[in-house]
């Protein structure tokens, strides 16, 4: 069981989780799930942008969306899971952030993920 204390550390750490998509459409609903689902406070859509990568030994270029998530320390875990589930691409870029954040953003991030 933990202490109040530490309940409300894990509570004013914020988490981005970005990954990329292949059209806006797709960013644009994963981030209306996530949030719907009460596991990503919110979520920004940013693009087109130019990903540039070696895949089974080809490099590719490709027009994506970068998708960013804000989530809770305590709902971080399922976020990713839960993006993983949806997302079209057999390997996600499932990048996951600490990030520094304001205490009332923080506090909103809790709050809007039922942390």
């Amino acid at each position: 069981m933990s202490t109040h204390g530490e309940a409300s550390a894990r509570r004013g750490r914020v988490f981005e989780i970005r990954s990329t998509f292949a059209d806006r459409a797709a960013a644009e609903a994963a981030a209306r799930r996530l949030v719907e689902e009460g596991v990503a406070a919110c979520g920004q859509v940013e693009g087109p942008v130019t990903s540039v990568y070696r895949w089974r030994g080809t490099l590719e270029t490709a027009t994506e969306y970068r998708l960013t998530l804000k989530t809770s320390a305590d709902a971080v875990e399922r976020c990713a899971q839960s993006l993983r589930a949806i997302h079209a691409y057999e390997l996600p870029e499932l990048i996951v952030s600490e990030v520094s954040a304001s205490g009332a953003y923080a506090d909103w991030v809790s709050e809007s993920v039922g942390a």
